[in-house]
This record gives C-alpha cells, sequence and structure tokens, in this order.
C-alpha cells in the first residue's frame, strides 16, 4: 500500500470573504509539490460565521468549483468544509472532491451551541468514509472532535481529519483530544486549525497536528503556513498486528 503525501493548509481566513480566500489557497497550493491530498480549516472560505445568509453558496457555487479546479488542476484530492445550502438548509459540510469530479459530503453533526451554530445550520447525522488511494478515511469538524462515540473507528478507517476553527481560549483541549482520539481508535490522525482572528474578535493559535497511531506528535506552531508530510499505510498496518485494541472495542449502536 502507498504512502499517502499530504498537504495541510494552516490559514489566517479573511472574514467573509470567499473570492479572496480562494485566491490566497490558490497560490498556497501552487507550491505544495504534488500532494495527493490538501486539506482546509472550516469555513474555510469565510471564516465561523454566524450569519450564514450573506455568504451560503449551492453546491454549484464558486467555492466548490474552485475546490475541484484545484482537484483537477493538481490532480489530488481536496477537503475543507464550507457553508452550504441545500433543500432550503443550511449545512457546515465538508466536502471531499477528487480529480475526477467527484463529490461526496458530511455535514457537521455536533453544532457549537454556545455561539448559536445551531440556530444557523442544520446537523447531519451521518459519518462520511472515503475511500481514496487504498486509504479509507473518515473527516470530520471541529466540535466533533469533543464525542469520541462519533469519532469511534467501528468502520475500520485509516486517517481520521478533523478540520477546525478552534479559538485560543480552548487551546489545552484541542492539543489534549487529537493524540487521545488517534490512540483510541488506533489511527492516524490529523488536526487542521485556522490562525488569526475572525470578524466575532476570536482568536486562534493553529497548532495544526499530525498524531501517528501511538500518539506521537507533531504541531505546526500559530504561523500561516503550508506543510508537507506523508503517512504510512504499512506503519499503522503493523501496529495494530502487533497491539491490536481494536479487536476488543465495544460495539453499540447509535440511536
Amino acid at each position: 500500500m502507498n504512502n499517502l503525501k499530504i498537504a495541510v493548509i494552516q490559514s489566517d481566513i479573511i472574514w467573509e470573504k470567499p473570492s479572496e480566500n480562494l485566491k490566497r489557497y490558490t497560490g498556497m497550493i501552487k507550491v505544495s509539490g504534488n500532494p495527493d491530498l490538501v486539506i482546509l480549516p472550516e469555513m474555510f472560505a469565510t471564516g465561523f460565521t454566524m450569519e450564514p445568509e450573506q455568504v451560503k453558496e449551492g453546491m454549484d457555487g464558486e467555492s466548490v468549483k474552485w475546490m475541484k479546479n484545484v482537484s483537477s488542476n493538481h490532480n489530488c484530492a481536496v477537503t475543507g468544509s464550507l457553508i452550504i445550502e441545500e433543500n432550503g438548509k443550511i449545512f457546515n459540510r465538508c466536502l471531499w472532491v477528487t480529480p475526477d469530479g467527484t463529490v461526496e459530503y458530511y455535514d457537521k453533526k455536533h453544532l457549537f451551541t454556545m455561539n448559536g451554530e445551531d440556530h444557523h445550520y442544520s446537523p447531519g447525522n451521518k459519518k462520511l468514509i472515503v475511500n481514496y488511494k487504498g486509504w479509507r478515511i473518515c473527516p470530520l469538524i471541529c466540535y466533533d472532535l469533543r464525542f469520541p462515540v462519533w469519532s469511534r473507528n467501528c468502520e475500520d478507517y485509516d486517517l481520521l481529519i478533523y478540520m477546525a476553527n478552534w479559538p485560543s481560549s480552548r487551546h489545552q483541549a484541542w492539543k489534549t483530544l487529537l493524540p487521545a482520539r488517534a490512540v483510541e481508535n488506533q489511527s492516524w490522525c490529523i488536526g487542521v486549525n485556522r490562525v488569526g482572528q475572525d470578524g466575532s474578535g476570536f482568536t486562534y493559535k493553529g497548532d495544526s497536528v499530525l498524531v501517528d497511531p501511538k500518539g506521537y506528535t507533531e504541531f505546526y506552531g500559530d504561523s500561516e503556513q503550508i506543510r508537507i508530510f506523508e503517512i504510512s499505510y504499512q506503519q499503522l498496518i503493523d501496529f495494530r498486528k502487533k497491539f491490536p485494541v481494536l479487536n476488543d472495542r465495544d460495539e453499540f449502536i447509535l440511536t
């Protein structure tokens, strides 16, 4: 099985200005080499706004078209979350786009009630497991990180991704929970966070991170940057064979 080369974009986000953000990301991705996968933060085109009516788009919108173009031009998968309106509802939607034009998506299940996200967005109720280059990948969004039952590796995924706008005031939780999710699920885990300050006055320290299945971490600091790394499928499989924790996991049904 091939290793997976991943480009993580830890960016500041210009508040509610999709076109300006997409232009900046285009420049960053141009210097990323030839990754298999590009990961962007939560609401990468707008920031974590509670005024989605101002910047919502459909599945044929500007940002979705941009993701398709990047995926095709760089021959890689692209993922990140956007504000998407569909059937009269607005979702914080993670899109997974591949070079052949295929678009899969996951709608954020756990909406951040303390900031009123549940008053403006509709929740999803189904996880997405992507099959990509032999890897099984589970993308989730921000607040989902706090809910281990939803993240639980019942589907035998190999890589768990959290795209986020995780503020500085709760930064220690971010740095604690990501390694926990990797260890308990015997999976590679990537957390992609933003930096800077948003239009609501919240600040973000970044610390996007790669965590290996044993919980060893590599944090990326608080600057805007793009990081490239490879993760090993064989390393994951060898560890699971040597220490088969998942064989003893609990079975349960979410209702």
